[in-house]
């Protein structure tokens, strides 16, 4: 299977945004970024309920026009998965629309916690604590939406490489839906 779609997930500062740019290069394909960070840049950090679900939707807009190119597969780097999971952390619980969105991409990549979290002015959850719970998270919310991910692992060109092979794993049929991709 060739998937449309391979989505970026986990926590912040995990090296969602260098890779997927890698990997966009590496497919030779369009990728979507973050628009939480760019909403965050333009409107700040404090974000009720009604600001995620405008990035949630803002977000999927933005990826269904790149699906529209028809140039697969397209890299996401997070999605409204991933705003839900902000939402859980910052207030414990999520606006229905989350509920409701259904746009799920082919592949998830769980990234690890294992690099230095780093302050970016945008960042908010950098404790030991805070990351782990982020990353607990992160992951129940790919099993509870069922969808084919695997984790990834691992420093610099061994991230990537670990990355590139978990596409490779999930595009193959490999099954999990957590198929452990890890290393240093």
């Amino acid at each position: 299977m060739k998937p449309r779609s391979i989505c970026l997930h986990g926590p912040e500062s995990t090296g969602k945004s260098t890779l997927g740019a890698r990997l966009a290069r590496h497919f030779d394909t369009p990728l979507v970024d973050e628009f939480g960070r760019t909403y965050c840049e333009r409107f700040g950090t404090d974000l009720t309920m009604a600001d995620l679900v405008e990035i949630g939707k803002g977000h999927d807009a933005k990826v269904r026009a790149a699906l529209a190119g028809r140039n697969f597969p397209v890299i996401v780097d997070t999605d409204p998965l991933m705003t839900a999971v902000w939402a859980d952390m910052m207030f414990g619980r999520r606006d229905p629309w989350f509920s409701t969105w259904n746009n799920t991409a082919d592949i998830y990549l769980l990234f690890d916690i294992d690099l230095p979290w780093v302050d970016d002015g945008t960042r908010m959850f950098g404790t030991a604590a805070e990351r782990q719970r982020f990353f607990d998270l992160s992951r129940r919310e790919l099993d509870r939406r069922r969808v084919r991910w695997a984790m990834v692992s691992g420093e610099g060109s061994r991230r990537y490489l670990n990355a590139l092979e978990a596409i490779r794993r999930l595009s193959e049929g490999e099954d999990g839906p957590d198929v452990p991709v890890s290393g240093r």
